[in-house]
């Protein structure tokens, strides 16, 4: 979509916080925040992280034009002293990240800002607006990939997506979680890869017959000839289009198959499968598409359909059965007098309760078989020996623990800016959808289950435990004063 200075992209209650402490604090103390999700969505068993290139470009275009400060004296509650500051704004401080593609799970910092206030603040909406969306999409597909079991999914929600951003985006997050293509042009050439797609039903319309509507196709697109059988009637479709192959075939040429979109998509494709094999185009493929999602092609595959690859839209593209990923940006560490001084936030609500500090995050893998054992956020000044067992303690029930032996301790964050300077090498989109599917291979089947999958464990270190706690006790006792 270009570069785009996405600047005023913010609630405003950011711009009147940072004249707020543009006017009583010291505008260059440190804090930290981190980008998190309380609960996995669609009750899968993870998340997929995407959207980290965005937020690079969000970043580097972070400033404020004549035209937005003109703006904003407009609204008669910002002062001139601070719009002058705005001026001169760019981002200078540190940020962490788990790379796109990447198996995360809930309250684990996806994203990590140190920088001084003023700025920390400000990038809160865009940061979650991006990482929320794309998450979101890539986790809706990888569920929809699992399902297919190895069959390809191709991305054509273009047309049903919220809007031209959320399509395109949408689509790039689709590709990291496991399409093998879209049917949107632009996000094809945005990701430098192919898109896909043949013709609609409206093609079939505008000539006198299918059998002539076929031909004129297999005439245009004879290396790629792929025909939509179902604008009449499928099985009849289904007879022209072999018509039309035995015609390419006697001058040399292979069809590529045909695609069913309406009707028993199950007995359908049994039937299709049937009358294209018993004509000798046993290499034509069947595709499908119409209203899928993760259950329908679940149920189809257990029903033997004999579909190869799948068009999946609507559902997808808006994540249908869950519309949002629900991250939060929450401050866990403020400088005091020159020293960061960890932070939390307590609420009736247990799950709403903040984890404080600076954090890390290690992922402990066998190495007897190379499968995630556990997650842990630490401190950031923790390290975890290798050589040594490591117990792992339930974050709310203390007796329950577990000793890991013979493990990797792989540590998820990437540093991406440093000063204000990207200091991270942006990956094309071929490596990230490897480092998916690395990441993905880690977790047993259990995990990604599409309903009641194994819950994922992830522990808090002994540290930042006891410090959680501490934390809980002086706060709890400030509020009973």
């Amino acid at each position: 979509m270009g570069k785009q200075n996405l600047t005023l992209m913010t609630d405003l209650y950011e711009l009147t916080m940072m004249q707020g402490y543009f006017r009583n604090k010291d505008r260059n103390e440190t804090v930290i925040f981190d980008a998190f999700y309380r609960n996995n969505p669609m009750d899968s068993g993870y998340s997929i992280c995407a959207g980290l290139e965005q937020v690079i470009d969000y970043i580097n275009n972070l400033h404020f034009e004549d035209d937005d400060i003109a703006y904003l004296r407009s609204l008669g509650i910002f002062g001139e002293d601070f719009l002058n500051y705005l001026r001169d704004f760019h981002f200078s401080g540190d940020i962490y990240a788990i790379p796109e593609g990447s198996i995360m799970f809930p309250r684990e910092p996806m994203i990590k800002v140190i920088a001084p206030i003023m700025e920390a603040q400000l990038v809160e909406t865009a940061i979650l607006n991006i990482i929320n969306h794309q998450s979101l999409i890539a986790t809706k597909t990888s569920r929809v990939c699992f399902a297919a079991r190895g069959d390809g999914i191709m991305e054509f929600g273009l047309r049903r997506a919220q809007a031209p951003d959320a399509a395109v985006y949408g689509a790039r997050a689709a590709l990291i979680g496991g399409c093998s293509s879209t049917s949107n042009v632009l996000a094809a050439q945005m990701c430098d890869t192919f898109a896909t797609g043949t013709h609609a039903h409206s093609w079939i319309m505008a000539f006198d017959s299918e059998l002539e509507a076929f031909r004129a196709y297999a005439e245009i697109y004879p290396d790629s000839c792929l025909l939509l059988v179902d604008t009449y009637d499928t099985l009849r479709g289904v007879k022209n289009a072999i018509t039309v192959f035995k015609e390419m075939r006697a001058k040399g040429l292979k069809p590529k198959g045909i695609r069913l979109d309406s009707g028993d998509l199950a007995y359908l494709s049994k039937k299709a499968r049937e009358m294209l094999d018993e004509a000798g185009f046993e290499d034509a493929m069947i595709f499908a598409s119409g209203d899928l999602d993760e259950y329908t092609i679940q149920s189809l595959k257990l029903q033997g359909a004999r579909i190869d690859c799948y068009g999946v839209g609507t559902k997808l593209i808006t994540s249908h059965s869950n519309p949002s990923l629900g991250g939060v940006y929450k401050i866990c560490e403020v400088e005091e007098n020159g020293v960061m001084t960890p932070k939390m936030k307590i609420s009736d609500n247990p799950a709403k309760v903040t984890n404080p500090g600076e954090k890390r995050i290690f992922r402990l893998v066998s190495k007897n078989n190379n499968k995630a054992i556990a997650d842990v956020i630490c401190l950031a000044d923790e390290k975890i020996d290798e050589s040594k067992p490591y117990t792992l303690i339930h974050p709310e029930y203390r007796w329950k623990t577990k000793e890991v032996r013979n493990f990797r301790a792989k540590e998820l964050y990437r540093q991406i800016y440093k000063d204000g300077k990207l200091v991270y090498d942006l990956p094309d989109l071929k490596t990230i959808q490897r480092r998916k599917r690395e990441s993905f291979d880690e977790f047993w089947d259990e995990y990604k289950r599409l309903e009641k999958p194994h819950i994922y464990k992830v522990d808090l270190s002994e540290k930042l435990y006891n410090l959680k706690q501490k934390l809980i006790d002086e706060l709890v006792g400030k509020k009973g004063k």
